[in-house]
């Protein structure tokens, strides 16, 4: 199976311009998943180390709330977080635009059937 050329390009980019705090390197067996590694921030639950109170879910939770409360004012791409400060209206729209282009519940089911997901509750996907 041949990789979208989104895939290859955002691949290279995050070889060539690491982000501070994450390590992301695509498996060989499959170059659609990631092994991902995240420093928590500073003074935040998750900096240091991982602790087995810190739960995968707590982690997902995390992230999920993340994406409802983001911060312009610590971003990590200065871009848009200027474009999320100058006009949060057209910021919002910007962002439903790109979620229901890129990330649709048909595209979601192919990733974890593709991961191997098979018994996974896909009618319970929104």
């Amino acid at each position: 199976m041949s990789l979208p050329k989104r895939i290859i390009k955002e691949t290279q980019r995050l070889m060539t311009e690491p982000v501070p705090g994450i390590i992301a390197a695509p498996r060989p067996k499959n170059l659609r998943h990631f092994d991902v590694t995240l420093e928590g921030p500073p003074d935040s639950p998750y900096e240091d180390n991982w602790s087995p109170a810190l739960q995968i879910r707590t982690i997902l939770l995390s992230i999920q709330a993340l994406l409802g409360a983001p911060n312009p004012e610590d971003p990590l791409a200065p871009k848009v977080a200027k474009e999320w400060i100058a006009n949060p209206t057209a910021a919002v729209a910007e962002a439903k635009r790109r979620t229901h282009v890129n990330a649709t519940k048909e595209e979601a089911i192919k990733l974890l059937q593709d991961a191997g997901a098979h018994s996974f509750p896909f009618d319970q996907l929104n």
